[in-house]
């Protein structure tokens, strides 16, 4: 029996723990029994996703950010400490001891104590207000001060800078990031990419200060600002330091273990410490002289030690034992979300030591830049993306498996419609994939490569992401390589001569043109008929929306009396918001609105002691109602002549215009009379989606229209509608459905 202990519950302290099992049962070298497992936590709740920590500012809870729940330890046999810290490790007892004086005995030790931010020593920085962004505690102490303060000023304009600024972005708070570096992002992005992520953050309200040295945090006792070293001040009353990592390893060097020169704990290619018995993984690991911040290599490491823990049947490699795993390193290519901006790099993104000819797409106009790396001999070494990255998967296999590029690379950064490519100007993404040997590795979080993903397709009848992700894991973790997954489904199902059709959702065996022609063809008039003649199980969030649109399409009826296909919002006429309580938008087309309504908004307001807040959309959001309140709420707005806005449904939410010809000198259309009229026309509308819409008066654009799902602007002789320029998207060609519409 061996007693294994992991000192550190973080991601990949329970990666450890998953990945240990899972070898356990599956490798067939392992029976049950082998091996007790002890983990510690110094956090008190079992480990979480700290990637996807901003969600938790825009409603996500600590609960879903949960990697496993507590139980999942002990139904597994696994004793799960938290809130209990472990202080001394004592390598000749081959024991360790926790802040209770609780000593433990250990045959091996995994240490998985990850990283701590780095917090600069800067005269002032143990002032109130000012915060690290680390862990949920630390978040919801966020939340609290933010919900008071008007300004926050975030440390580090690095990945989690970047993250750090969204999160106070989430709270309605004026925010800058402050970067000592000439560049956001310095060691992902050269300066071209830098400055289009710079631009992209700024138009969402982000303000950005570059080679900035703080050199105090002014206040009292609570912080006020900054003072910076070239003599600039910066006023703030919160402040999120995110300004880089630090390796976790105080109780390594109390156990007289080897670590680096400037921190970290050092491991061979085996992920062993100076003690054989003594294991580190994470970002508390020094390898090679190298820290690796992300997720994907920790897991890496995780799998390696979990490999050779597993008991060898033989002593000589060859005879029916197995060789040791090694971890030899890991590629830092990335792909991320920052504040909904694509931003992504691979290989050797800037290629500073490698003789390289450069391919550099700059568009300025939409956002996007994107370089690539080609050798001299024509094999593609890296590159940046930014605004778009799409094809980044494809990239990224294309660069670490030395495939041969197009004829014309510079094609891999286009948008080309597959009906205008030159001749040989290369593959469709699913083609590529295709191409792409067995060894490739699909998802890095997990390890998964092609050939693991064609043998669940193949093998275990994975025909979609959800059995792929249950059969591999592939796809759970940061959902990077999805549609790669997608697309090499596809085609493996393609190869095997089987039809790849693309079914409403896993209740459905029908697309949604086909559930559409049997409901108008036989009449079903509600969601259970629909279900109970096509489908099966109860529905998801996925088809219910849909066959709403449908039923709504085909029979020109409000289907909002079907509570089944209702949400909560929906149900209750009004957005369900944080802690359980309701935000109320009443409609306000164009924008116009009666002094006597505005009176009836801020006495229900007030009455019910709502938190009011103007929107973009043109609306009055009123937030705080309970559950109980809303028909009263609702019954006193529609005396005042008010109607839902539709914020909470699958519908036509809002129409956004300018002042136009009725009051600007550049306006040459009443575009607020045709706001109104078309958001009267089209209120309740039900779609599958949320629609919204914008009508400016004049080419200047004011009401944003080519950024909504469709979009009038006004011209002398009359309109112009663009659609699908939501999310950033470029309006679908034709771009001008209607030139001209008097």
């Amino acid at each position: 029996m061996t007693n294994i202990v992991v000192v550190g519950n973080g991601m990949v302290g329970y990666k450890f723990c998953e990945k240990l099992l899972a070898k356990q049962t599956d490798d067939g070298l392992a029976g049950p029994g082998r091996f007790t497992l002890t983990v510690f936590g110094e956090e008190p709740r079992p480990a979480y996703d700290r990637v996807h920590l901003s969600a938790f500012f825009s409603g996500t809870s600590a609960d879903e950010l949960s990697m496993a729940p507590a139980h999942w330890y002990a139904d597994n046999g696994i004793q799960l400490n938290t809130s209990e810290c472990v202080t001394t490790i004592d390598p000749v007892a081959h024991t360790i001891m926790t802040h209770t004086g609780r000593t433990v005995p250990y045959d091996k030790l995994v240490m998985a104590t990850g990283s701590a931010p780095f917090v600069p020593p800067v005269p002032g920085i143990h002032k109130d207000g000012i915060f690290v962004y680390r862990t949920v505690e630390a978040l919801e102490a966020m939340m609290a001060w933010g919900s008071v303060a008007t300004k926050a000023v975030v440390i580090g304009g690095g990945l989690l800078g970047l993250e750090a600024a969204k999160a106070c972005l989430d709270m309605g708070l004026e925010t800058h990031v402050v970067e000592f570096a000439p560049r956001l992002m310095p060691r992902q992005l050269d300066a071209g990419a830098a400055d289009m992520l710079r631009h992209k953050m700024e138009a969402l309200g982000v303000r950005i200060h570059l080679s900035k040295n703080t050199s105090e945090f002014t206040g009292y006792d609570r912080v006020s600002g900054l003072q910076f070293a070239d003599g600039s001040v910066l006023e703030a009353d919160m402040v999120v330091v995110s300004a880089g990592i630090k390796p976790r390893d105080e109780l390594a060097r109390q156990a007289n273990l080897a670590v680096g020169p400037r921190g970290g704990i050092v491991v061979n290619d085996l992920l062993q410490t100076s003690d054989p018995d003594i294991f580190a993984v994470g970002e508390c690991a020094l390898h090679g002289g190298m820290i690796y911040g992300l997720v994907a290599p920790g897991y890496d490491m995780a799998d390696v030690v979990a490999a050779n823990l597993i008991p060898n049947p033989s002593p000589f490699e060859g005879e029916g034992g197995r060789s040791a795993k090694e971890f030899t390193g890991f590629n830092l290519s990335t792909k991320l979300k920052l504040i909904g901006v694509d931003v992504a790099s691979f290989g050797d993104p800037f290629c500073e030591q490698t003789p390289h000819r450069p391919i550099v797409l700059e568009d300025k106009v939409s956002g996007v830049y994107k370089r690539l790396n080609i050798s001299l001999n024509g094999f593609l070494l890296g590159g940046i993306l930014v605004g778009e990255a799409e094809a980044y998967n494809l990239l990224l296999q294309t660069c670490k498996n030395r495939l041969p590029l197009p004829k014309h690379p510079e094609e891999l950064l286009l948008p080309v419609d597959a009906s205008n490519r030159r001749q040989g100007a290369g593959e469709s993404a699913g083609a590529g994939v295709a191409a792409l040997p067995d060894s490739a590795l699909i998802c890095s979080c997990e390890g998964i490569s092609k050939g693991d993903i064609c043998g669940a397709v193949v093998e275990k009848d994975a025909t979609n992401i959800a059995a792929i992700k249950k059969c591999t894991k592939a796809g759970t973790g940061c959902g990077g390589c999805v549609p790669m997954l997608n697309d090499l489904i596809t085609e493996i199902l393609k190869k095997q001569g089987k039809v790849v059709r693309r079914v409403l959702c896993e209740h459905f065996d029908h697309t949604r043109q086909e559930v559409y022609d049997l409901v108008r063809i036989n009449g079903d008039e509600t969601y259970h008929e629909v279900l109970h003649h096509y489908g099966r199980g109860y529905g998801c969030e996925v088809c219910k929306p849909a066959v709403a649109s449908i039923l709504a399409s085909v029979h020109n009826d409000l289907v909002a009396r079907q509570a089944t296909i209702q949400d909560t919002n929906d149900r209750y006429l009004a957005n369900i918001q944080r802690g359980g309580t309701y935000s109320v938008v009443p409609r306000v087309a164009g924008g116009e609105i009666t002094p006597d309504k505005l009176i009836a908004l801020g006495t229900v307001a007030k009455k019910y002691d709502l938190y009011c807040k103007i929107t973009g959309g043109q609306r009055v959001d009123l937030f705080g109602a309970r559950v109980d309140q809303l028909p009263m709420i609702w019954s006193e707005l529609i005396d005042a002549g008010f109607e839902s806005g539709h914020a909470y449904g699958k519908s036509l939410r809002t129409v956004k215009s300018c002042v136009g010809s009725t009051w600007c000198r550049f306006g040459v259309q009443d575009s607020v009379g045709f706001a109104i009229e078309i958001e009267e026309r089209y209120k309740g509308l039900r779609a599958p989606h949320k629609l919204k819409g914008g009508v400016s008066g004049c080419v200047r654009e004011c009401a944003e229209a080519q950024s909504k799902d469709f979009g009038i602007i006004a011209t002398e002789k009359g309109w112009n509608l663009y659609v699908c320029g939501n999310g950033g998207a470029k309006p679908c060609w034709p771009p001008i459905l209607i030139a001209k519409h008097a």
